[in-house]
Order: structure tokens, then sequence, then C-alpha cells
């Protein structure tokens, strides 16, 4: 897909880090997503905005490798994450945390980061691990086992295992759900900085979300891209409960009014 032909482009001379083109998945006869199609540029935050069951996570599994298209094309640093020849290399440059991150919950945070700097062949690993530990705050929990831990804290050593190599590009799958109102500021704290160095695409239904963390907003709806902007374009014309209510559920009495006439 040609930068001419996009349906989104943020107004910068940045280049695209993660593309989707027409990406559109399906199970037996359910559209989990239908011609989704966006940008993310280099060194912005960009929320994937949606309700539950929107199609967010699916996108996220087709970023990152975990599942392939049924047609349409994605790309992560001008990576194909479908193509088995160079998932591997996509995996060294880019970090993901699933909504409910992968954890060996009889494993200490310490023995995790430890484990995935082993697999992962770092050098320098014991200064990687201090350096992640200290970001994501998780140093009072460091040698309890994962299974005692709160969510709240399962959830930074996910992130801490997503930054452990020092990736180029995050996707975070729903990071803050599930967590306190302080683990939420704490998190949010984090990918704002984060977001200063990296290019981080978020999946969220939370909106003070978008508003605190995004520059850019991508809103998914039933499988459909039905907004792509910066965050102050999508607040141009109301709040954002209003957008969002507008995006969804305008779009739903828009539809059955069509239906029935």
């Amino acid at each position: 897909m040609s930068e001419k032909d996009s349906p989104y482009r943020t107004p910068s001379d940045r280049p695209v880090t993660i593309r989707a083109d027409r990406l559109s998945k399906i199970y037996g006869q359910f559209a989990a997503l239908h011609d989704v199609s966006f940008e993310v540029r280099k060194g912005t935050v960009a929320a994937f905005l949606g309700p539950n069951g929107a199609g967010k996570s699916t996108t996220m599994k087709i970023l990152t490798g975990f599942s392939s298209p049924t047609s349409g094309r994605a790309e992560v640093l001008g990576i194909d994450p479908s193509d088995a020849d160079t998932r591997i290399e996509l995996a060294r440059r880019l970090g993901y945390l699933p909504e409910s991150g992968p954890l060996y919950r009889d494993m200490t945070p310490q023995e995790s980061l430890e484990f995935v700097a082993s697999i992962r062949k770092l050098d320098g690993s014991a200064k990687r691990i201090d350096d992640v530990v200290s970001r994501c705050a998780i140093g009072e929990v460091l040698h309890k086992p994962i299974d005692k831990l709160s969510k709240g804290f399962r959830q930074r050593v996910g992130m801490a295992q997503a930054l452990l190599h020092d990736p180029e590009v995050l996707i975070l799958d729903e990071p803050t759900s599930g967590l306190d109102p302080l683990q939420i500021r704490e998190v949010r704290a984090l990918i704002r900085e984060l977001g200063q160095e990296k290019t981080i695409l978020l999946s969220t239904h939370i909106l003070q979300e978008v508003e605190a963390v995004a520059d850019d907003v991508v809103f998914v709806y039933n499988g459909k891209i039905v907004f792509a902007g910066s965050k102050d374009e999508l607040l141009e014309s109301g709040s954002i409960e209003d957008r969002f209510y507008d995006l969804t559920e305008g779009k739903k009495q828009t539809n059955t009014k069509k239906g029935a006439a």
C-alpha cells in the first residue's frame, strides 16, 4: 500500500513503522476483521481503540506473528510478521505484551527474566535486567514466586520481559486491564516515558487511556476501522465519551434505520 493510497497519514515526515493493509481474519462464518488498514509512524504512541470484541486482540496477534490474516498484509519495521523466514528477525526488534501475558508462575521475576535473557542470548543481560527491574518497579517482588504476585505486579513483570531486549517497537494489548488506579497511573507513566524513544501501539477500550498516553488513535468497531487520525482530530467534534458513542452506538442506530428503510 503506497503512502498516496493510505487511508491514514500522520502529518509528519516520520517513516511508517507499523502498517496494516486490508487485513481480514475469518473464523468460519464470522469475520473478526474486515479490510483493516492503518499506519503508525516512528516515535508515536498510537491507541488502537474499540469496545470489547471489536477485533483489537486479533489485530495485535497478526502484527506480532502469532496469527496470520485470512487476507491482506501487515508490516512491522518493514517485516511481514506472517513470514516464517523473517519472524525471528522481527522478534529481535519487537516487544509484545499480550492481554494475559504468558508467565511461568513457579518462577520468580528474577528467574523469569534470566530465563528470557538466556533464550534471547542477550549480551550484558545482568545490566539489562537491572534496567527493566528499575523501569517497571518490580524490585520489591523480584524474588517472590510470580504465582503469589498481584495482577498489577504480574503485568509489570510481563512488561519487563517485553522490554528486556530493548525493542524498537512495543505492541501492548490492554496493558492496564484489571489494574487498580495507582497501578494504572504507574503503567501509563511508563508508557509515556517509553513513547519518547520507541514506537508504541496499544490496544484499549478505556477512554481515559487514550487521553493519558496517545498521540494518534485508530478506532475499530465490528472488525472495521471507523476512525484513524490524531487524538486532537478525534476530539474536534466532542468529548472522547461522545466520540466513542458516535462511533459505536451511533453507527449501530444508523445501520438499524437503514435496514428498516
